[in-house]
C-alpha cells in the first residue's frame, strides 16, 4: 500500500510537477534575458527609428517595451503548457477562449495597460528620457521617464519621487522635450511717455539681437497683452529660443534689454513659468 502510493507520487512529480517547474524556469530564463533578446531585434527597432530625431531615447525605450512583451509571451506559453498535461487540445482551446472572454470581462483595465503598451511600440509618443506632463485629478503628474514597460510607465517626479502609472491611464500628455523650438517670453513696463521711442529701440535691437543672442532664431515680437494705456505701458517680447534654450535666452534678453533701454525708465520683469 505504502510502496503503491510512494510510486504514484512519483508519477505525479515526473510527469506533472517536474514539467511544470520546467516550464517557468525556462520562462524566468527568458525573462532574465529578455533584454538581451530585445537588443538583437535591429530590424524592428531600426523601422521604428526611422523617422525620429532621438534615435538612442527611441531605443531604450523599444528595447524596455519588446523585452516586457518577450517577459510575458514566455509566461503565457509556461502556462499553456502546463495546462496541456491535464487536459487535451481541444479542451484546452476552449478553456483558454473561456478563460479569456472571462478575464477579459473582470480585467478591462489591466488588459486596457498592455494594450496601450503594446501601441508605445508603434507609436513614438514619449520616449526615456523626455519630460512629460500627465493631467489628473486632483493634480497632475510631471516629471522624467524613467522606464517603460508593457503595463506601467515610471516616471521620476520633479521632487525626487516615483510614480509608477498604468500606461491605459495616459490618454492626454504635455511633452516638454519633443519640438522645433521654445519660447522666451519677456514683460517690460515702460513710462507712458516713453512707449513710441522705446518701440522704435526695440524693432531696431530686434535685428542686432540675433548676432548679440546665438540662442535666438528669428527677430522678436513686441505686443501688449492687455491693450490698456495708463501712465505706464505693459509689453511683452515674443521670442523664439533653440529648443530646450529658452530659459537661457530669456535671461540673456533680460540684461540686453535692461543695459539698452535704461535710459527709458523701462523695467524688464522675467514671468513665471506659471
Amino acid at each position: 500500500m505504502i510502496q503503491a502510493e510512494a510510486e504514484h507520487l512519483s508519477l505525479i512529480v515526473r510527469f506533472y510537477v517536474l514539467p511544470i517547474l520546467a516550464f517557468y524556469l525556462v520562462a524566468y530564463g527568458v525573462q532574465r534575458t529578455s533584454t538581451m533578446m530585445a537588443r538583437s531585434i535591429r530590424p524592428l527597432g531600426n523601422w521604428a527609428l526611422s523617422s525620429s530625431p532621438r534615435r538612442a531615447e527611441r531605443q531604450r525605450t523599444l528595447q524596455s517595451l519588446i523585452a516586457s512583451a518577450i517577459s510575458v509571451a514566455a509566461y503565457i506559453v509556461a502556462t499553456i503548457l502546463s495546462l496541456s498535461l491535464f487536459i487535451s487540445i481541444d479542451s484546452l482551446i476552449w478553456v483558454v477562449g473561456l478563460f479569456s472572454a472571462a478575464f477579459g470581462l473582470g480585467a478591462r483595465p489591466f488588459i486596457s495597460d498592455y494594450l496601450t503598451g503594446i501601441t508605445f511600440i508603434f507609436e513614438d509618443t514619449f520616449d526615456v528620457g523626455d519630460k512629460i506632463e500627465i493631467p489628473l485629478s486632483p493634480r497632475s503628474v510631471e516629471g522624467v521617464v524613467e522606464a517603460v514597460t508593457l503595463r506601467t510607465t515610471r516616471i521620476r517626479g520633479m521632487d525626487g519621487e516615483l510614480y509608477t502609472m498604468p500606461n491605459g491611464d495616459i490618454r492626454l500628455m504635455r511633452n516638454f522635450s519633443r519640438g522645433s523650438f521654445s519660447m522666451a517670453t519677456v514683460m517690460l513696463s515702460i513710462p507712458a511717455a516713453e512707449l513710441k521711442q522705446t518701440l522704435v529701440k526695440l524693432e531696431a535691437l530686434k535685428i542686432e539681437a540675433m548676432t548679440l543672442l546665438p540662442n535666438l532664431l528669428e527677430p522678436w515680437q513686441v505686443i501688449s497683452t492687455s491693450g490698456a494705456l495708463g501712465e505706464r505701458a505693459e509689453l511683452t517680447i515674443l521670442a523664439k529660443a533653440r529648443f530646450g534654450k529658452g530659459a537661457e535666452l530669456r535671461t540673456n534678453m533680460l540684461t540686453l534689454l535692461q543695459d539698452r533701454l535704461s535710459d527709458a525708465q523701462v523695467e524688464p520683469n522675467e514671468p513665471s513659468d506659471g
